[in-house]
């Protein structure tokens, strides 16, 4: 078959139409980097600097982060006057820094100065990327220095919101310097009692991560915010290997320990301003009068409640309670439908903000703690944590903490000495993880550190037993003034079936071994192991759990007003007593 060669014809005429682009105006548009989307300049800033298509973050400058979050856009700049200097004799490095200013209308990379945020007066810090990547130079690292050690001399919390390409490479060593002398100032501010907030954005990296930026007692970030030391094209050209996704953003840095929590944009400054009340030193532990008078409570047989020659429960025992064997008690503990923690923090607490992280390798979620107030008196809370249903059980590993977990507990706890607040734990796990990777990061090492520094801890702490209370996973958390227990909780070397197994090789008498370990509240009460019993409903869910709490709120806020009358040594010095006389 022969087939004919198409070919197309010559156009010798033709005609080219010229189409108008429309010219838009400079500073009109904004192209979101997540979408691609062209948005109107006025919408973007409207929407706080978010797509209003995609919720990607724009970049934003300064002073638009600090008219976001300070009152009526109160804010008094500070150290304007630094000149940035040219260690390295570096060719343009004058005429760039000239032309930077004049375009971004920015003194340097970062902007401090001092401000209000609902009413409480920081030491503010805000970087910006317009300028120079918002690498950190001399007078970058001079600038936080200097808000830093003001703020130390006056009391005040410093809250730096970072951004940073890192060092700044025209300025050499004395860049490198700069991490080595912002962070020295702020161990002074530490160590003098005063909060430090630091707030990531997109993107922090290199020396300033490596420094001022996660040297925060609390640390924030937005969401999707890059944050690493190295670069991601860095890692990538070292080990010759593509990065997973999400890789060094925000939600890795949540998911690995790093950082307390992420906080939406527009959520940001009610976050801060909540934070920053909680940490009001007026309302520290040894200065804060409660809102209630402590009521006189009594126990079943009409004695004062400190009579420790009679067991306490603030409800009377029916005879039913009263038949309950060892056994009985260790399934009720056990029961799914039993309140687990957090509901007692929601109950009890107004205002709990979760921290997360130990600051090491990763977010335990069999642990959740964080700062909240109870009757006016901000507290640090803590908890193991069971699940409700199997999803959330696999989520918080069934209660049992790994070294991370007691890792994130000490950390919340020091933090709580710090700013003078009392320590509330509530203990419910069945032991601590026994597996391979607890091992490997040093799961005995965890407990051991939280009982040392526990026992010296200079604030009140009290643990609460609310279910399981199994071994050394469980005494982590209970190293205490005082520890409380619930009728049908339980506390003891390992659990019953663990027990048997080992004493009697059947772990099938685990019934028997229950009864011979004397692992109830009870038996623990006559034995001088806890200082309180509340006696609990029969069927005891979050529908019958408001009795229990109010007992709870009551004995915690005696506990806490006896204490408020006991110096820092005294408080340090009868923990100590308590348990040398075990």
């Amino acid at each position: 078959m022969n087939f004919k060669r198409l070919v197309k014809p010559k156009q010798k005429d033709y005609f080219t139409l010229k189409v108008q682009t429309p010219t838009v105006p400079k500073g009109l548009v904004r192209k979101c980097r997540k979408c691609g989307s062209a948005l109107f300049a006025e919408d973007v800033k409207e929407k706080h600097y978010i797509c209003p298509k995609c919720g990607g973050y724009f970049r934003m400058h300064a002073m638009r982060r600090i008219e976001m979050i300070v009152d009526n856009k109160n804010f008094t700049p500070l150290y304007t006057d630094l000149e940035t200097a040219n260690p390295l004799s570096y060719k343009g490095y004058e005429q760039k820094i000239e032309q930077l200013r004049d375009k971004t209308k920015l003194h340097e990379a970062v902007t401090t100065g001092t401000a209000f945020i609902d009413g409480v007066k920081v030491a503010l810090a805000v970087m910006d990327g317009r300028f120079f990547m918002a690498s950190m130079g001399e007078v970058v690292g001079e600038k936080i220095t200097r808000l830093v050690e003001m703020a130390t001399k006056e009391k005040l919390p410093v809250i730096i919101f970072a951004c940073s390409g890192g060092a700044r490479m025209q300025e050499g060593i004395v860049s490198l310097m700069q991490m080595a002398k912002t962070s020295a100032a702020l161990k002074r501010h530490s160590e003098s009692g005063n909060l430090y907030i630091s707030v990531l954005t997109d993107p922090t990296t290199g020396g300033v991560t490596a420094s001022f930026a996660m040297l925060g007692d609390i640390i924030l970030a937005e969401p999707d915010a890059l944050i690493g030391f190295a670069g991601p094209r860095v890692i990538e050209q070292t080990i010759g290997q593509k990065l997973p996704k999400g890789f060094q953003r925000s939600e890795f840095l949540l998911e690995h320990g790093f950082i307390d929590a992420i906080v939406e944009r527009d959520n940001m400054r009610d976050t801060l301003a909540k934070i920053l009340h909680l940490h009001d030193r007026d309302k520290t532990f040894d200065k804060c009068l409660m809102s209630e008078e402590v009521s006189e409570q009594k126990d079943s047989t009409g004695s004062d409640d400190n009579d420790d020659t009679v067991i306490f429960f603030n409800n009377a025992v029916s005879d039913g309670s009263k038949k309950k064997t060892a056994w009985d008690r260790v399934e009720a503990s056990r029961r799914k439908d039993r309140p687990v923690g957090d509901d007692y923090i929601n109950e009890i607490f107004k205002d709990f903000i979760e921290f997360h992280g130990d600051r090491y390798a990763r977010d335990d979620g069999s642990i959740i703690g964080g700062i909240a107030s109870f009757k006016g008196m901000p507290v640090t809370v803590i908890a193991q944590v069971k699940g409700h249903d199997t999803k959330e059980n696999l989520k918080r590993n069934f209660g049992m903490p790994s070294p991370d977990g007691y890792r994130k507990a000490l950390r919340l706890m020091k933090q709580a000495e710090q700013f003078g607040r009392p320590v509330i734990c509530f203990v419910d796990t069945p032991g601590a993880f026994p597996g391979l990777e607890a091992e490997e990061r040093g799961q005995g090492e965890a407990i051991a550190r939280n009982l040392y520094e526990m026992s010296a801890l200079k604030v009140p702490i009290v643990s609460i037993f609310i279910g399981e209370g199994g071994s050394g996973g469980a005494l982590a958390m209970a190293v205490a003034n005082e520890v409380w227990m619930l009728s049908n909780s339980v506390y003891s070397i390992l659990s019953p079936e663990g027990y048997a197994s080992i004493l009697w090789k059947d772990s099938k008498r685990a019934k028997e071994a229950a009864s011979v370990m004397k692992m109830t509240a009870e038996d623990l009460f006559q034995m001088g192991m806890v200082e309180k019993v509340f006696e609990e409903p029969e069927e005891y869910t979050l529908d019958t759990i408001k009795p229990v709490i109010m007992q709870l709120q009551d004995s915690l806020e005696e506990f806490l007003k006896k204490c408020q009358e006991k110096s820092a040594d005294t408080i340090t010095e009868e923990r100590y007593q308590r348990f040398r006389k075990l």
